[in-house]
């Protein structure tokens, strides 16, 4: 990697609050976490930009979201963490999230499942969307901000799995997740 990050010994303000709360959660200070420390008030936009999103669509849409969008765009880095948050806030079983790798979304609801595929379709060409593509939500239920907050989940996804993928972060083993699980989940990313 050829961008230079933050020491952990010299981290203050808001870098030193990402890298421990890397090391208090996983025992280590992720790649992508350093990389983003380069631009610590960036991370922190990010990071309020997710926490007004969260509160329409609550964390199992956010994660359908994520996850459809990371797998679509190719995303390692954020299959593999977010395929952990979804295990530990019990959006998905191992079972299911195993599937999820395989391209089966038949562990989230058929409402979910529209949100996986609306990020998707957002991920891979997004000014091909039309208002079908929101209509489709619409029809599973979701109201105008839920859509909207749908939209800025996958558009922020994309946001930070692009920046992370151009500066070529190396992938981190994630602590937590069976290991055949995790290369189900990398194999998804480079298909």
């Amino acid at each position: 990697m050829i961008i230079s990050t933050p020491p952990t010994e010299t981290a203050t303000g808001h870098v030193a609050e990402m890298y421990a709360d890397d090391v208090e959660n996983d025992g280590l200070v992720f790649h992508h976490t350093r990389v983003m420390a380069v631009n610590p008030e960036a991370h922190a936009a990010f990071e309020n930009l997710i926490r007004a999103i969260v509160p329409s669509i609550g964390v199992r849409t956010y994660e359908a979201a994520t996850l459809g969008a990371a797998r679509a765009i190719g995303s390692a880095h954020c299959l593999l963490a977010h395929g952990r948050k979804a295990l530990r806030a019990e959006v998905l079983s191992e079972d299911g999230l195993a599937g999820f790798a395989r391209g089966e979304d038949t562990a989230f609801s058929p409402a979910e499942q529209a949100v996986v595929r609306y990020a998707a379709r957002l991920s891979r060409d997004a000014s091909a969307m039309t208002d079908q593509d929101a209509a489709e939500l619409r029809a599973v239920g979701y109201d105008d901000r839920q859509i909207v907050d749908i939209t800025l989940a996958a558009a922020a996804r994309n946001y930070f799995s692009r920046a992370l993928l151009a500066l070529a972060v190396p992938v981190d083993d994630v602590p937590g997740l069976d290991p055949a699980i995790a290369r189900a989940l990398v194999s998804a990313a480079a298909e």
